[in-house]
């Protein structure tokens, strides 16, 4: 639940109570999706939290965009990266959310911090029973796995990511606080989440290393919050190639998430993968809470 005023007439303050919305987007180049109603589409779905995956550009060629530039109504956190043209990652949030704290480096290990990869948000959530969640919402663009251009082998770095993903959200529960950790994790979770399993069994993204780690998080505390509501729905991806017509088609992967500790999952109303929208090769997934 979020308090949005709705105006200050006469000294009035009016509130009504609505569900929070949090919206996961990987935009494949944030400066590309602006020349496509990007802001439009956060007014039309009126997004209390937007969390944007490979931003791919500087904070101050976001400003500078006039196509972007700051976003009314929005605060932002901006990963500080060192590595251009790379991951990197943003939160937008509104103004009205009650803030704990934010972050925009990995502090857990640095050379992960190059990449970009982590944001986070610290707030108070508000749920229908008037119960106040200290939550840490987790942006994370995970790792996809794919040799670099100089050969260097990323598997390895890739798991090394998951575990110390695994580390710090067990730290976070140690603590007691309410998690929500989303993004463009870059794994396969079934093989009901790809279109085509049994051609794609030694494919990164879908490679049984990868997927125990993916399966060790979600037994660890955590729940695929579409798996939950919808645990045998088929066809429904997130991900696909611009060749060979995989979007029309639909053959391609899920591999963005929204995750939940288990015992928050009360509080989630729904989630959906919002596939009309079609500015870059992953569709923006939605999540609303009571």
């Amino acid at each position: 639940m979020f308090i949005d005023k709705l105006n200050t007439s006469n000294n009035y303050i009016n509130f009504i109570c609505k569900n929070m919305k949090i919206i996961s987007w990987n935009v494949n180049g944030i400066r590309a999706v602006g020349k496509k109603w990007f802001k439009e589409f956060i007014a039309s779905e009126n997004v209390d939290i937007l969390c944007i995956q490979e931003t791919k550009a500087f904070e101050d060629q976001f400003l500078k965009d006039k196509n972007l530039g700051e976003i009314e109504w929005y605060k932002y956190i901006w990963h500080k990266w060192t590595r251009a043209g790379y991951a990197w990652t943003a939160i937008f949030y509104k103004n009205e959310i009650e803030v704990i704290d934010t972050k925009n480096d990995f502090w857990e290990v640095d050379h992960f911090h190059d990449d970009g990869r982590v944001t986070e948000l610290e707030f108070n959530y508000t749920d229908s029973d008037w119960n106040k969640h200290h939550t840490v919402l987790l942006n994370w663009y995970f790792p996809n796995g794919w040799t670099r251009a100089d050969w260097t082998e990323m598997v390895s770095y890739k798991l090394d990511f998951y575990t110390h993903l695994m580390d710090y959200t067990r730290k976070l529960k140690a603590e007691w606080k309410t998690m929500i950790v989303t993004g463009d994790y870059n794994i396969v979770h079934t093989e009901i989440d790809i279109a085509r399993p049994k051609q794609n069994v030694n494919s990164i993204w879908f490679l049984p290393i990868e997927r125990e780690k993916i399966w060790a998080f979600f037994d660890d505390w955590n729940l695929d919050v579409w798996r939950h509501f919808y645990p045998d729905r088929l066809d429904v991806y997130s991900r696909w190639s611009y060749r060979a017509w995989s979007r029309p088609r639909n053959v391609w992967w899920r591999i963005d998430y929204f995750v939940v500790n288990k015992d928050f999952i009360k509080n989630v109303k729904w989630i959906d993968y919002m596939n009309d929208v079609m500015w870059s090769d992953h569709c923006p997934v939605k999540l609303e809470l009571k």
